[in-house]
């Protein structure tokens, strides 16, 4: 250990102990984004740092390993140590993984960091900002599950004020933690689904802001639980009512000096985003299909890419192959205020990791080759009759997780991005999980056919 390090990890310990911190979480994520780890008490974090926790790949989704294999081994960053805001006694660090005294290929944060060492080579730091969507509800013997609280159920509930106060305990301690660990959170609303909100905080370069959200997730299921509830990031738990999205909003900017490289007031396309921003986006549209099966991972997620659905009006969910500008028709959008490229078919699902690591890629690859999109597309594209959008060359995005995952065996960036253990291993979990629901007899089936005929 060089005495630099040695250095930090006592500044850090020190830091900790006068925090009221008693134990350590060296954690990592399996193939779904979900936190892992083992806890090791404060007096032993040398040797937590020098990645003493090992763990059996083959126990968990998604690290693939035989289990003759050497255990991959939890290395911290000890620049992301965070003191639970729910128990101080407990502090959690993002770890990547290793295995024979070296980054182990398929950790998903190291296949982001990989995808980012590119964009250091091309002269590029990447800030992303996470849109969290999700939903809070309670468990109920009858129904299964309901919102916490007991209000009638609005047609069109966004931005409703007594929903919203109604959630307010859970809420604000959320959002209070958020700030007190520096996340900057400038917004939050009750969303159009029934218990579902929104809360937007400042974004920070993509590993930090994937960093950000796995906690996030880990942090809403905690306090939630503490007032009696529940947090789901399941992207569709209703049929007639919005999904939850967890859109990227990507920039580049210039390593040395931090300016926004895609900000530009002089566009002739009218959306504020100069030729670097162009050629990213049109890398995404490129391979978004591909993209499809890592930011929209479940089943579930693509019944939330519907136009409409079993509800009322439009589902403002992202279902063409297109970019345009403030227009949320698009799946591909760029915000008024420009400067910045929002992916709208993430969803509250996905592996942050992998997801911009597949995003980021793609993008990356659009400035190397100059590609160009096009003209963006300025209309609601839902009124758009099929004929209308052939004319336009917009195609749909894929409308399953089987369609998805199509693309994605089919696209070279997969295997590019991810390493040949991660894509074969995402390939194989998730057709496994397609086939297992389309086996899968529903409820629905029952009540249309089992006395039908």
């Amino acid at each position: 250990m060089t005495t630099d390090k040695a250095s930090s990890i006592a500044t850090l310990k020190k830091k900790l102990e006068t925090a009221g911190v008693k134990f350590m979480m060296p954690t990592y994520v399996d193939m779904h984004g979900v936190s892992k780890t083992k806890v090791v008490p404060l007096p032993h974090i040398e040797d937590m740092v020098d990645g003493s926790e090992l763990c059996t790949g083959a126990a968990l989704d998604g690290v693939p390993q035989d289990v003759s294999d050497e255990e991959v081994s939890s290395h911290p960053d000890i620049r992301s140590a965070t003191v639970l805001p729910w128990n101080n006694e407990v502090a959690w660090f993002a770890s990547d993984l290793w295995c024979g005294g070296k980054p182990f290929e398929p950790c998903s944060r190291n296949i982001l960091q990989r995808t980012l060492a590119m964009a250091d080579e091309m002269g590029y730091g990447v800030n992303l900002g996470i849109e969290a969507e999700f939903f809070v509800l309670k468990d109920d013997e009858k129904e299964g599950f309901k919102p916490l609280s007991d209000r009638h159920h609005l047609a069109k509930p966004a931005y409703d004020v007594s929903r919203f106060l109604d959630n307010r305990g859970w809420l604000f301690e959320l959002v209070s933690s958020m700030n007190d660990l520096g996340w900057d959170v400038y917004s939050m609303d009750h969303e159009d689904g029934i218990g579902q909100f929104e809360i937007d905080f400042r974004h920070a370069d993509a590993l930090t802001m994937s960093d950000r959200y796995v906690f996030f997730r880990l942090m809403a299921h905690e306090i939630a639980r503490k007032h009696g509830g529940f947090a789901t990031f399941m992207p569709k738990p209703y049929a007639d009512r919005a999904g939850s999205g967890a859109h990227f909003n990507m920039s580049l900017t210039d390593k040395k000096t931090g300016k926004n490289l895609f900000a530009s007031a002089d566009d002739p396309r009218g959306c504020k985003l100069g030729d670097l921003g162009y050629h990213f986006i049109a890398g995404v549209l490129k391979h978004l299909p591909a993209i499809c099966a890592v930011v929209a991972p479940t089943v579930n997620s693509y019944k939330r890419l519907v136009t409409k659905g079993s509800m009322s009006g439009f589902t403002w969910a992202p279902v063409f192959l297109c970019y345009g500008n403030n227009n949320r028709t698009n799946t591909v959008r760029i915000p008024k205020s420009g400067g910045r490229v929002e992916l709208r078919v993430a969803d509250s699902a996905c592996n942050p990791y992998l997801g911009a690591a597949m995003t980021i890629r793609a993008g990356l690859e659009g400035i190397r080759d100059r590609l160009d999109p096009g003209a963006p597309h300025l209309d609601n594209m839902y009124l758009k009759t099929p004929e209308e959008l052939a004319e336009l060359g917009i195609k749909q995005l894929p409308g399953s997780l089987s369609e998805a995952l199509d693309a994605f065996a089919t696209d070279p960036i997969s295997r590019e991005v991810m390493g040949d253990a991660m894509f074969n291993s995402w390939l194989e979990f998730k057709r496994d999980e397609w086939h297992a629901y389309t086996n899968h007899v529903s409820k629905w089936e029952l009540e249309r056919y089992l006395k039908f005929y």
